[in-house]
């Protein structure tokens, strides 16, 4: 009999921040079997031993009447204990159909209160009967990998340029101009970090500062993606699932906020933030929209100079 996990979360960073419990439920039960929203996790988990494997559910989550569907699913698993990081009443419904054992779930009808970090903490220790449990832990890696990237000697840094939308985005003007003034300070080779949909702002920054500086990684697989972060010294960025990487992988994550609640980087001592001046972080939320020429590029480079 095996021990299921349910991330109902569609973000990849979303589904990161829950990694640490993940692996204390596994210290306890063993490898598990994490479902999730999202398609790429698996992609970042693969050299993890704490998941027996990574399930994406692209259905039976979202009407009344998937209840059924999803219990019939979760039966083929043969699962005894069942954790569901998530406040649904259909989660629940579904699991006990299924006839799983033990099922341990989110208090039910308080989604709009939920504090991802606190919330996920509180309920792992509950249901585990452990005190402190830790809000940030450690993705594995392939260390042959790296080796393979490798390509000159120069101090590495990514930049997260891209972002899940518009309004968490800094701009490349401002990060081409913070590259010239980190090279100032020291010559560093960049990997530009976004999607395949934002490749005109990483080629903009690659015109500005000249491809010898900087390289774009629109084109790499997530799995790709990680093992450069790795092999970076820091993460200079917006908010995407690129620091949810590098803070645990220990590595000083500088995460400029627009509109993005605190619960986002509110879990790992390498998580350190920039708001605009002003502004309260408990009011980022996202809907805050705040103007991304608030945060200037001397006040990026003051947060991060001395780790370069």
């Amino acid at each position: 009999m095996k021990t299921g996990i349910f991330l109902s979360y569609k973000g990849l960073g979303a589904n990161l921040l829950h990694l640490s419990y993940c692996h204390e439920i596994a210290k306890k039960f063993g490898p598990v079997s994490l479902i999730t929203l999202n398609p790429k996790l698996n992609e970042i988990l693969k050299d993890d031993p704490n998941f027996n494997e990574v399930i994406y559910l692209n259905k039976f989550h979202k009407k009344i009447t998937d209840i059924f569907h999803l219990s019939k699913f979760l039966r083929t698993l043969n699962l005894k204990n069942f954790f569901i990081f998530y406040p649904s009443l259909r989660y629940l419904l579904s699991s006990k159909i299924a006839g799983i054992e033990n099922i341990y779930h989110y208090p039910l009808f308080k989604k709009k209160s939920l504090h991802l970090v606190k919330t996920a903490k509180i309920f792992t220790e509950k249901s585990l009967g452990i005190k402190e449990c830790p809000t940030e832990t450690k993705i594995f890696i392939n260390d042959e990998k790296i080796k393979d990237l490798k390509k000159n000697d120069l101090k590495k840094v990514i930049l997260g340029i891209g972002s899940s939308g518009p309004t968490t985005k800094w701009g490349y003007k401002n990060y081409s101009a913070l590259i010239r003034k980190l090279n100032n300070i020291r010559r560093t080779y960049f990997y530009l970090l976004c999607g395949s949909n934002e490749s005109e702002d990483a080629q903009k920054i690659i015109q500005e500062v000249g491809k010898e500086t900087c390289e774009s990684l629109s084109n790499k697989s997530i799995s790709e993606v990680k093992h450069y972060i790795a092999q970076s010294k820091i993460y200079i960025g917006n908010d995407s699932f690129g620091h949810h990487i590098s803070c645990q992988l220990g590595k000083p994550s500088f995460i400029i906020l627009l509109d993005t609640p605190r619960a986002y980087s509110d879990y790992s001592v390498n998580q350190k933030r920039i708001i605009p001046p002003g502004i309260d972080l408990d009011n980022i939320t996202h809907d805050s929209r705040l103007d991304p020429n608030t945060i200037s590029v001397d006040k990026v480079l003051d947060k991060v100079k001395e780790f370069i």
